[in-house]
């Protein structure tokens, strides 16, 4: 069966679309930043069609890299995870981001809640039983909600909870943060739920632990990454 190409519709090049959508997922730019740096190469758009760009194709990349990432993982997944929530204002009220990374800092889902209970510790814990397997061990903080999930799914004996443990995730969230800040809060859960799952996507994809290789070895990564990235979509 064909590929359907998502850029068939579109008058502009699907290069600039990625380049946008790239520039507002991947650093910490507002639509109108984006905009301006596109205005210096030669491209006239407006940070509305960047935003649209974005809200169309930010998921679709995003779950092609996800895909590519599991198939290619596979079982490392699943070596150890860390958990943990953030505070997040919508609005002036106080919502939680759940986030999950890996033993290597990639992160692997995050979902957003009103509460911070059993229901919503299940709810990222489901999610991530059902797409990885079970890992053979879960970090946490002492928060009892994860406690009580974990003994209901039947894995209480692999939760970890301790004094730095989880520093992994902690340290996970401080891009996000940028984020957040570049685009002066979030205004509904719907669009913190999309873009914390396109922006875990676009780092994992990205992420080069420049600090563990040479740097041959990570300009050598850093330009397949952004080769893959360009064939994102292609049909």
């Amino acid at each position: 069966m064909t590929k359907r190409n998502p850029f068939r519709s579109f008058k502009t090049s699907p290069e600039i679309i990625r380049l946008a959508v790239m520039l507002h997922v991947r650093f910490p730019l507002s639509l109108r930043n984006v905009e301006d740096l596109l205005h210096e190469r030669g491209i006239d758009v407006s940070h509305e069609t960047i935003r649209f760009w974005w809200n169309r194709f930010g998921p679709i990349f995003a779950a092609e890299i996800r895909r590519r990432r599991i198939e290619r993982m596979g079982i490392y997944s699943t070596w150890r995870w860390h958990v943990d929530e953030m505070f997040v204002k919508i609005n002036g009220e106080v919502r939680y981001l759940w986030r999950a990374v890996d033993h290597e800092g990639e992160v692997l889902e995050a979902v957003v809640t009103k509460r911070r209970d059993r229901k919503a510790a299940l709810k990222i814990l489901r999610k991530l039983l059902r797409r990885y397997g079970r890992p053979r061990e879960i970090v946490t903080d002492r928060l009892p909600s994860y406690g009580a999930a974990l003994k209901e799914l039947g894995a209480k004996d692999l939760q970890s909870s301790g004094r730095w443990l989880n520093n992994r995730v902690e340290n996970a969230h401080l891009p996000l943060r940028r984020r957040e800040r570049a685009m002066l809060r979030f205004r509904r859960m719907r669009s913190l739920q999309t873009f914390a799952a396109v922006h875990a996507s676009v780092s994992n994809h990205f992420n080069q632990e420049r600090s563990l290789s040479s740097r041959k070895i990570f300009k050598l990564n850093r330009a397949a990454a952004l080769e893959q990235w360009r064939q994102l979509g292609a049909a």
